[in-house]
């Protein structure tokens, strides 16, 4: 995978789709202790359809090179982060697209600056307070305390518990066990670095922060589509439906039986979406 320098450290990436000029960009913002392959199945479509995509794997638990020492993982920073990203890239009117606390750091990105950003695209994500949902809150909190990654992370070796209500289960209908153990695989192998840049991150999580912002998200007029799987019990459909209303350019989206990670349980639906925004 390439690879580009911050100012906080390295981050990898996947690009497919078409490098020319003119040619529509999609970068993709994952949440928590997963990485940029959340997108796999919807960047393709999206590649064979003209599409270029970018997915970064974030330092946000899953990631195999951790930030520099000092580095600021609140959300506006993380959001700064992203900007860079983007900027370092040469990118620019690109349709920015976010889930779970990726889609929370992408609203605190147009909350500060999105010259870069020329349309949005959330799926269930954190929203208003509910930042981070039940019963994640749990995890976070825990996480919160380095020491206490470790043993958390053991307790998901179970095959069985990973795929129930009690791990990714209750995110995802369709999951690739593989792909599950990688994301987990770099806070299970006792890197400090990591564990310590996850426990900062899970630090940063503040309703009433995430809140504030939800009461400006009106002033980004750009185009706006929210994808909202129907069968999410963390953020459920009255948040899809309540963002849609605040952006005054938005439209719905509603995926049946898809949870929180709409992607994996819908890649098809997600790239329509998607389709439809960058043809604006």
């Amino acid at each position: 995978m390439p690879d580009v320098r911050l100012n906080q450290g390295t981050i990898r990436y996947r690009a497919v789709g078409p490098d020319a000029p003119g040619t529509p960009t999609v970068v993709f913002v994952h949440g928590l202790l997963v990485d940029g392959r959340l997108w796999d199945g919807v960047a393709d479509r999206l590649a064979a359809q003209g599409v270029r995509c970018i997915q970064p794997n974030l330092p946000l638990g899953a990631h195999e090179l951790p930030m520099d020492p000092g580095t600021d993982f609140s959300f506006p920073a993380m959001a700064k982060l992203v900007n860079e990203f983007i900027d370092a890239l040469k990118l620019s009117d690109v349709t920015l697209v976010g889930n779970d606390s990726g889609g929370a750091i992408c609203q605190f990105l147009i909350d500060t600056d999105h010259s870069r950003i020329g349309r949005l695209v959330l799926t269930n994500c954190d929203a208003y307070t509910n930042f981070p949902p039940y019963p994640f809150n749990v995890l976070v909190k825990v996480a919160r305390h380095q020491a206490a990654i470790g043993p958390l992370m053991a307790s998901m070796r179970s095959k069985r518990l990973r795929h129930s209500d009690l791990g990714v289960g209750l995110l995802a209908n369709h999951l690739d066990d593989d792909l599950v153990v990688s994301w987990m695989q770099p806070t299970m192998s006792g890197d400090k670095a990591i564990r310590r840049d996850t426990a900062l991150f899970c630090a940063e999580f503040d309703p009433a922060e995430l809140d504030a912002v939800s009461t400006r998200l009106g002033r980004f007029d750009k185009p706006v589509k929210i994808i909202w799987g129907q069968a999410d019990r963390c953020f459920k459909p009255e948040y899809g439906r309540r963002l849609a209303k605040v952006f005054p350019n938005a439209s719905l989206t509603e995926v049946p039986n898809a949870k929180t990670f709409v992607a994996l349980d819908n890649p098809g639906a997600v790239a329509d979406g998607i389709m439809e925004l960058v043809s604006v």
